[in-house]
């Protein structure tokens, strides 16, 4: 999958986390994945302590931490008011 696509698959909705990034309007935040990656979690183990997760949606949130890290576009996250 191509960057944009990943981020395609994180929105932003005033009313869910204040408005943080989520994935797929879950209640699901890029920053708790990030937080469990950086601890040292496995995609597996992600994917199976979150059964709606699918191995996309870490991808996007990697993608979505390189993008905000390169200034890159954002362009492709869905928010909502």
């Amino acid at each position: 999958m191509v960057q944009n696509d990943l981020l395609s698959r994180i929105t932003s909705r005033a009313d869910v986390f204040g408005g943080k990034p989520i994935i797929r309007d879950m209640r699901i935040s890029v920053e708790l994945i990030l937080s469990l990656l950086a601890q040292g979690e496995t995609a597996e183990s992600l994917l199976a302590d979150y059964p709606g997760l699918e191995a996309a949606d870490i991808q996007a949130c990697l993608a979505y931490a390189h993008a905000v890290i390169a200034n890159d576009s954002l362009d492709r996250v869905k928010v909502s008011a």
